[in-house]
């Protein structure tokens, strides 16, 4: 059983991951569609208007759901096989020159998401914790 500095880590840590996902992800990618549309195009993406709709959808919906702590598992879960794909075709460091400052911030988000993964699978293991919908009384 969890103390209440556990409980409170658990919750700090699942609501954390999902506002990144609700807020510089899902909300930042619907008022900048054709920025972010540009970005994946030039990153060599197919199919950028239904995979972009389909990633919006994802982190609006499973970053709402972390943050409250419903199916946290499924929504971890979720997010952390979107976060490694995204980082397989999108922050592909290795494609670039080596010693250049894209080739830098491009590993640097890489090595970043790898952490954001972890997290994720860690709460998909875990689940909400203590203070979740997950977890209420029915």
């Amino acid at each position: 059983m969890l103390d209440t500095f556990g409980k409170i880590n658990v919750t700090a840590g699942r609501v954390l991951l999902g506002l990144y996902f609700f807020l510089p992800g899902g909300v930042s990618k619907v008022l900048g569609y054709e920025g972010t549309a540009d970005y994946m195009a030039a990153n060599g993406m197919i199919f950028v208007p239904f995979f972009l709709i389909l990633t919006i959808i994802i982190q609006l919906g499973c970053g709402g759901a972390m943050i409250v702590g419903f199916k946290t598992k499924a929504a971890a879960f979720l997010l952390a096989g979107l976060t490694l794909v995204i980082n397989l075709v999108i922050h592909d460091f290795w494609t670039l020159p080596a010693g250049e400052l894209q080739t830098a911030h491009e590993t640097q988000n890489f090595v970043k998401n790898l952490g954001i993964v972890a997290g994720l699978l860690v709460a998909a293991g875990l689940g909400g914790g203590a203070w979740s919908l997950d977890n209420r009384n029915s």
